[in-house]
């Protein structure tokens, strides 16, 4: 039996959801960009030091149901409480229970950017993200090539929205950095299979551009999974799962920062 391509069916969903969905409102979001801080997500990971990007999720593939109907607010708060840069939200509706709306609850809640992870092919997801209120948007460089990445950077930066360009390996590496991103995403995820290995931002470092800002993401737990990072370059970190099941999420990003 051959092995899941989760990566493969959630795309196959999602354009078949695109193809019912109604035409995307861009002065929706040129009202939205006016609304916010440019380029926010860029400022806030630019600064010293370590830099937390706490995630909200309600679900996934490999985890299941990881908070039940989250309460957006609560969350969003606690983490700005806690002490982090920014919020991501995945918004995929079908394997991940998520929800656009969530972005503008998010961002009033906390006062911080949020990033939109969804998994884009069509620039009309670009503008329902930027009008829903994201300061960021993830391109997956598994989806895009590099002129695609690059016209999409183009387009989000319209908006003064930034990309944030996720890799799991040197070939969308090459993509990314050929597409000229400013934001590098290392994910030691493989959305294939969901493995998690850490090695993958070890290795896919040495790649990366210096003048490029490098997120490690996934599987990162306690400060030395951090402190282990940072000797690689990286000084963003984006961490789900492990604080969204923690009873103080406030507190278990402050540890992650102390």
């Amino acid at each position: 039996m051959s092995s899941p391509d989760f990566l493969r069916d959630i795309v196959a969903q999602t354009r078949e959801r695109l193809a019912h969905e109604p035409p995307a409102d861009r002065a929706a979001a040129e009202r939205a960009a006016r609304a916010r801080a440019p380029h926010a997500l860029t400022q806030a990971l630019s600064k010293d030091g370590v830099n937390i990007i706490a995630e909200i999720k309600a679900a996934s593939p490999s985890a299941g149901d990881i908070v039940v109907d989250p309460n957006i607010e609560a969350i969003a708060t606690d983490y700005k409480t806690g002490g982090a840069a920014a919020i991501s939200i995945i918004t995929e509706r079908d394997a991940f229970k998520g929800s656009r709306d969530w972005i503008a609850r998010a961002a009033a809640a906390s006062g911080l950017p949020v990033l939109m992870k969804d998994f884009v092919v069509d620039e009309a997801q670009l503008v329902r993200g930027v009008a829903a209120g994201a300061g960021a948007i993830l391109l997956l460089a598994s989806l895009l090539d590099a002129p695609r990445i690059r016209d999409f950077i183009a387009y989000l930066d319209q908006f003064t929205c930034d990309a944030l360009i996720e890799v799991h390996d040197e070939r969308e590496l090459e993509r990314a950095v050929g597409g000229g991103a400013r934001m590098i995403g290392v994910n030691n995820r493989n959305l294939r299979d969901f493995g998690v290995d850490l090695a993958t931002s070890e290795r896919l470092s040495q790649m990366i551009p210096d003048d490029v800002i490098r997120v490690a993401e996934s599987g990162i737990k306690t400060r030395r999974d951090i402190d282990h990072l940072r000797r690689f370059g990286f000084h963003a970190f984006l961490v789900g799962e492990s604080l969204l099941r923690q009873n103080d999420r406030a507190a278990a990003v402050g540890r992650l920062l102390s």
